[in-house]
């Protein structure tokens, strides 16, 4: 079980750190090519590992449809939004506007799929609000690096990943995750390639081996290692408890952007970050009975 609890650990904790790294991108290369790049390197990796852990399998049309659909939410929207809005905003503000991603799963699930919405997961939709609402407070004050309209963008990416989540549901198990990961990056690649292609002449500055170095573990990392860290995990732990550790993300996000990237952290800030990790322990804590 401790293996178990490592693993997730670290795999939300490249997802916070990758808050960060996605920065770094965004500033340096066009949004569209950092996406779709990544797409490829993933499907690289993926391409192999599918082929031998899972075998050939084929996947039905009406999967097909849903991956397709993922793929658009999941990956192009979540890293639009994200990418967009870390030109703006800080990685600290992005890494805890990320957190809110559990409470606005349980709405979606309330809302589109007419699942009950017990009031822990009220609580953590109120936690999540709160968190929100320091940080725009923190951007009113005029506190450094920040943007509302960052803000704004990563959140919208948030909305694609939840969807996605949702989505997800709809074919959980009908399909083994390296299959469906693999579908989902190609089907992301293409629909990133008509926005990507009028920048490919900035490829030249992969040139620089840090930049590229920087673009390989985003990829690898975040569309590859986090998810085989996750399930393997989740192997052992329940998916409620699991959700638990979530709360690595926004914490290692911060973390990072203070020490790396050398981001003010106010008292707003800290306030916005007590709210979202309290957000993340309620709606992934799991409820008497199992349920």
């Amino acid at each position: 079980m401790r293996l178990a609890y490592l693993q997730l650990a670290l795999s939300m904790a490249l997802v916070g750190a990758n808050v960060a790294v996605a920065k770094l991108l965004a500033e340096a290369l066009p949004i569209a090519m950092v996406a779709f790049l990544r797409c490829v390197l993933a499907m690289a990796v993926l391409w192999p590992l599918a082929r031998w852990m899972d075998g050939t399998v084929r996947v039905p049309r009406d999967v097909m449809r849903n991956l397709a659909l993922q793929a658009v939410f999941g990956t192009a929207i979540y890293n639009a939004g994200l990418l967009a809005g870390l030109r703006l905003t800080t990685a600290l503000e992005g890494g805890l506007v990320l957190a809110t991603l559990p409470a606005v799963v349980a709405i979606g699930g309330a809302v589109l799929l007419r699942e009950r919405l017990p009031a822990q997961q009220w609580a953590a939709v109120a936690l999540a609000a709160g968190g929100m609402a320091a940080i725009t407070v923190a951007r009113a004050a005029g506190g450094a690096g920040g943007s509302l309209l960052g803000n704004l963008l990563v959140f919208g990416g948030v909305l694609g990943e939840a969807a996605y989540v949702l989505l997800a549901r709809r074919i959980a198990g009908r399909v083994p995750v390296i299959t469906a990961s693999l579908w989902m990056q190609g089907f992301s690649a293409l629909v990133l390639l008509p926005f990507a292609a009028p920048g490919f002449g900035a490829v030249a500055a992969l040139a620089d081996a840090s930049l590229a170095a920087l673009l390989v573990f985003h990829s690898l990392t975040a569309s590859v290692l986090c998810l085989l860290l996750w399930y393997a995990g989740l192997k052992r732990v329940p998916a409620g408890m699991a959700g638990v550790f979530t709360a690595f993300l926004p914490g290692t996000a911060a973390l990072v952007a203070v020490s790396l990237l050398g981001e003010a952290f106010t008292v707003t800030h800290a306030a916005g970050f007590v709210l979202m990790m309290g957000s993340v322990a309620v709606a992934t804590w799991p409820r008497r009975g199992g349920a």
